[in-house]
């Protein structure tokens, strides 16, 4: 379904990514792994328009959007949640929701969308008229992401999704993410927890200083020394 080869990615005159190839095959969970500056995030970036591509091919459904905007990307079914949230804090849940559903032509359907959406997030529906800042950490983490489905998403770019959280939601926001793949939605996940990444995804790739230096299925990865010692914590 997305198919990215030979991305270059500048920032100013440093090299973010070198020569960067990955495929997220339609239907499954693919994971970026990498140490802090890598160029995971920098990847979602150039894929979802935020960040131009200095070089190489971004395919999406057969169609070549390595040229278009960002909010084209979006209307093609590209939709980014990106790292540290970024809700609308003075906004209530509902008007967040909405928000996510902007780019859409049809509105009208949006009340039934939101309570699809719910679904997913029970712990969200009591609160639709409370403030998005006024939500704790995990909350907020999962109205960022049911904002992210209000678009109806065939890929969703997911950045960092446990960071910051307790491992009781941490392994909510994982169970959540499989349901959504299991409904569906192909998911493209960056995440510095390398164990509940490779428990979750079908395929992985591993990313040191802006290149891919590793791919594979993500259960074999589980049991790769380097991957172990590197990631995992193992000997």
């Amino acid at each position: 379904m997305l198919d990215v080869q030979g991305l270059d990615v500048y920032y100013g005159k440093v090299r973010a990514l070198d020569n960067v190839s990955i495929s997220v095959p339609a239907g499954k969970i693919v994971t970026l792994l990498g140490a802090n500056g890598a160029g995971k995030s920098t990847t979602l970036k150039a894929i979802s328009g935020i960040l131009p591509p200095a070089k190489g091919e971004i395919n999406f459904a057969g169609r070549g959007i390595r040229h278009l905007p960002a909010e084209e990307i979006v209307s093609q079914g590209i939709i980014h949640v990106p790292e540290g949230r970024q809700i609308f804090a003075q906004l209530t849940v509902e008007e967040n929701l909405k928000i996510g559903a902007y780019g859409r032509a049809d509105k009208y359907s949006l009340r039934e969308e939101i309570e699809k959406v719910l679904k997913y997030f029970p712990a969200l529906a009591p609160r639709l008229a409370q403030r998005g800042g006024t939500l704790s950490g995990g909350e907020q983490q999962m109205l960022a992401i049911a904002r992210g489905l209000m678009g109806k998403p065939k890929v969703l770019l997911l950045d960092e999704p446990s960071l910051g959280l307790a491992p009781k939601i941490v392994a909510d926001i994982f169970a959540i993410v499989k349901a959504l793949n299991q409904d569906g939605t192909t998911v493209l996940l960056v995440e510095q927890n390398a164990n509940m990444a490779l428990k979750t995804a079908d395929y992985a790739y591993v990313l040191e200083t802006g290149r891919v230096i590793m791919g594979g299925e993500a259960r074999h990865m589980l049991n790769d020394d380097t991957i172990r010692c590197s990631y995992l914590g193992g000997r």
